[in-house]
């Protein structure tokens, strides 16, 4: 059978490729900006890049590790990465974008929430696997060179990641970040309600920034 053709673009290919992950992405999106799921991003073998105006954090635990995920062949992959856990947090005007090479070329998966003068994203129990960050930021009660294994830690490793409980890593009550740039391998929290949810399929190479 032939693939039907629309002014040269194979439109089942097309279909094949991208649909099973737009219809996945969407689901949890509607899912998230009702406050209904738990939240998880990763994507196989790829970081994605986020943006933000301002992130508040409360209970900020900072530490190295590594994440683990699989590369497109099924093999197992291990990143570095600086992994950032809060309690609490708020996220205004968030970005969150991954650029995917198709047969037709780049495609841009694009999410944006927390765009709303007061309202921002908020997320409970949230840890981000970060291999990059470009930030302003300002602490509350910093602590510097604390064991990972203090048990006076308000938040936990996050699942999934390598990390050695005796490593050294720095706390805060509170911190505050502004003009966010990072790209991450992994978010995860234990809530994450996104109001103004947009979700954008764009062509080329569009992210964040």
């Amino acid at each position: 059978m032939i693939s039907q053709i629309r002014g040269g673009t194979r439109w089942k290919r097309f279909a094949l490729v991208m649909v099973p992950s737009i219809a996945a992405t969407a689901a949890v999106g509607v899912g998230l900006a009702q406050g209904a799921l738990a939240a998880s991003f990763s994507v196989s073998g790829q970081d994605f890049k986020v943006s933000a105006d301002k992130l508040d954090g409360k209970n900020l635990i900072q530490y190295g590790g590594v994440a683990e995920g699989h590369n497109l062949d099924g093999s197992k992959a291990h990143h570095p990465v600086t992994i950032s856990g809060f309690s609490h947090a708020e996220i205004t005007n968030m970005c969150q974008s991954l650029v995917t090479p198709t047969p037709l070329g780049n495609i841009t998966l694009r999410l944006t929430t927390g765009t709303k003068a007061g309202k921002p994203a908020v997320a409970e129990n949230i840890y981000l696997d970060v291999a990059e960050l470009d930030t302003d930021a300002e602490f509350t009660n910093l602590d510097i060179g604390v064991a990972v294994g203090d048990a006076s830690h308000k938040t936990k490793p996050q699942a999934g990641t390598v990390a050695n409980k005796y490593a050294f890593s720095q706390r805060a009550d509170r911190a505050v970040l502004s003009n966010v740039r990072q790209k991450a391998w992994a978010t995860t929290a234990g809530t994450f309600k996104l109001p103004d949810l947009k979700l954008r399929l764009l062509g080329g190479d569009q992210p964040c920034y």
